[in-house]
């Protein structure tokens, strides 16, 4: 199988963005990054960012909306707007209280993306959920990941945040296998335990079992580094982070 390429989600980085977009990114390319995924434009057009991109031969893997963006009239300017920044895969990180409170609320969540799921199918894009640790923790005697997984379209995706998956004492490899084919994008992010900060490779994460099922059952597409804390420096730490990945023979 061909392997799969690995990006950057540049909100581990995104005091770096903030301050200077065009030099972060090429710092990225230069860590040997395949690809970024957004989380914000940082007041730049999409199709400029597209062109940075380009130029510094990095790929888009994605970029992160609030769920705003995919409701009634926000969709089609939502696609337009993916469509010129060359993103394939529109992902929702988190939800507010009203959309995730109950079962019922999740359920209601689902409808959302189940209504948008074809116009971003018309568009060629693809439509996904990131978790965090509350998706993973029983709510009303659920979890709340499969009541999502269960209700959505099947050409809504997960994105698998390993990480988050540990932070709530749950098993990832479980899931990989659960909903084969659905995890178009992984966040690849390790967990220490006692919470303790590490990165990737560096903490309990499973690795050796996990790498292997989204390279054959689980769809993936794009491995993505996410750092959200930090041992070490922001920069210093997502070129180790690749540094690990690649060790690891990805």
């Amino acid at each position: 199988m061909e392997s799969i390429p690995v990006a950057l989600q540049l909100y581990s980085i995104r005091e770096h963005m903030a301050q200077d977009v065009p030099g972060t990114l090429e710092a990225v390319a230069d860590m040997g990054y395949d690809g970024v995924e957004f989380a914000g434009f940082f007041d730049y057009a999409p199709e400029d960012l597209a062109q940075m991109c380009e130029d510094l031969g990095l790929e888009i893997a994605g970029a992160h909306v609030q769920i705003t963006a995919i409701e009634g009239d926000a969709i089609d300017g939502t696609i337009d707007q993916h469509l010129e920044l060359g993103n394939d895969f529109v992902v929702v990180p988190g939800l507010p209280a009203a959309y995730s409170e109950s079962v019922e609320a999740w359920k209601r969540t689902a409808d959302i993306f189940n209504a948008a799921i074809d116009a971003f199918d018309e568009s060629s894009l693809e439509l996904g959920y990131h978790n965090h640790k509350a998706e993973f923790m029983p709510l009303e005697g659920e979890i709340p990941w499969d009541v999502f997984m269960g209700n959505t379209d099947e050409r809504v995706f997960g994105q698998l945040d390993i990480g988050h998956v540990y932070r709530a004492e749950n098993d990832p490899v479980a899931y990989l296998r659960k909903y084969p084919g659905r995890y178009l994008t992984v966040h690849v992010k390790d967990f220490g335990e006692g919470d303790a900060d590490v990165l990737v490779g560096e903490g309990i994460a499973d690795w050796d079992a996990i790498f292997p099922l989204c390279e054959s059952v689980a769809g993936t597409e794009w491995y993505i580094i996410e750092q959200e804390v930090y041992p070490v420096p922001p920069m210093e730490a997502v070129a180790k982070c690749l540094e690990n990945v690649r060790a690891m023979g990805r």
